[in-house]
């Protein structure tokens, strides 16, 4: 495994990592949970990520269940979670979401809980709360830090523009700034992680744990057909996305990328991870796969990645037609 420093911290992360989203209580139990997250531990994988919002704070209680009886030595992964949404699904009273320094404390106290655990690896604020100062947000999280609670903070889909203020609010109090960014970065969604981001890396520095590199998963071309019973997008929750991502031209794309997969001889799945890892601002890239052979493919994604030649690349680009345009 590929082990990258998180930004300009001296934190290593394996360049893939295993999240819960969606699949912990709603797709799998504690039994496949814990055969998925000891595979990916077993390859080099020492990440693993949550939040408070996936399936109402039920997936940090299985990740924690998981954790406590695989017994690894504390220091041998990282472990993360998020704030912002609520328990979601459940009927959030007003100061029980949102990024105020209330929030942030009680919602990271109830995260250990349900992790049973004494701190978090890293905390993330899930999206920006345009009800709150940065400024309360950026003191709440080094509160949190100086507390021995998070040892590292970041934000999940922030713009360039309010990372930047944060840092700026952390200068002027000396305080620690984002050291992350949780976006989603793949084939169908480049801006952020190729544009909006690209001053943060050559200056304050920023890590990215990458989300749905498979674009829920219609980069996998489990969807070219329909939608399969069980997956993803049969989900009732999440019916609303695929108005956004089954669409006959994205489809189309989908179809000629696996194409360009059978001559190079990979999977699909493996092909569009490993074209996500590629990018050198990429910190790790969060896998959710729900089954053991789906994962195992899924984790073969570094050797894929050395296969990527230029042209190859630029082949992906025609394919796609995604790559943001050049600058002038």
């Amino acid at each position: 495994m590929e082990y990258r420093y998180l930004g300009k911290s001296g934190l290593q992360l394996s360049a893939l990592s295993f999240g819960s989203w969606v699949s912990f209580q709603k797709q799998i139990d504690d039994k496949m949970a814990g055969d998925l997250m000891q595979i990916a531990y077993d390859q080099g994988v020492n990440f693993f990520d949550n939040s408070e919002a996936y399936a109402g704070g039920e997936s940090e209680k299985m990740m924690g269940r998981v954790l406590k009886n695989k017994k690894w030595d504390r220091s041998s992964y990282v472990v993360s979670s998020k704030a912002f949404f609520g328990l979601y699904g459940k009927d959030n009273k007003p100061n029980q979401k949102g990024l105020s320094r209330k929030h942030l404390t009680e919602a990271c106290n109830d995260a250990l809980k349900r992790f049973q655990l004494d701190y978090l690896d890293l905390y993330y604020c899930h999206r920006a709360d345009i009800h709150t100062p940065i400024a309360e947000t950026v003191w709440a999280m080094n509160d949190l830090i100086r507390q021995g609670k998070i040892l590292y903070w970041g934000t999940s889909e922030w713009t360039g523009v309010e990372i930047m203020e944060a840092h700026r609010v952390a200068q002027e109090y000396k305080l620690i700034g984002p050291t992350m960014e949780q976006p989603q970065y793949n084939l169908f969604e480049r801006y952020k992680v190729e544009k909006d981001f690209a001053r943060i890396y050559e200056t304050v520095g920023l890590g990215t744990t990458i989300w749905s590199p498979l674009a829920t998963g219609i980069l996998s071309g489990k969807y070219n057909d329909g939608i399969p019973k069980g997956s993803r997008l049969s989900l009732h929750e999440l019916t609303w996305l695929k108005d956004r991502w089954i669409t006959e031209d994205k489809i189309k794309r989908v179809k000629k990328l696996g194409d360009l997969a059978k001559k190079i001889g990979v999977p699909l799945a493996t092909l569009s991870i490993a074209w996500c890892i590629k990018n050198p601002n990429v910190t790790t890239a969060i896998l959710g796969a729900t089954k053991k052979q789906q994962l195992t493919e899924n984790l073969k994604a570094l050797d894929v990645m050395n296969q990527l030649t230029p042209e190859i690349m630029e082949k992906i680009d025609k394919i796609m037609g995604t790559k943001p345009p050049e600058d002038h």
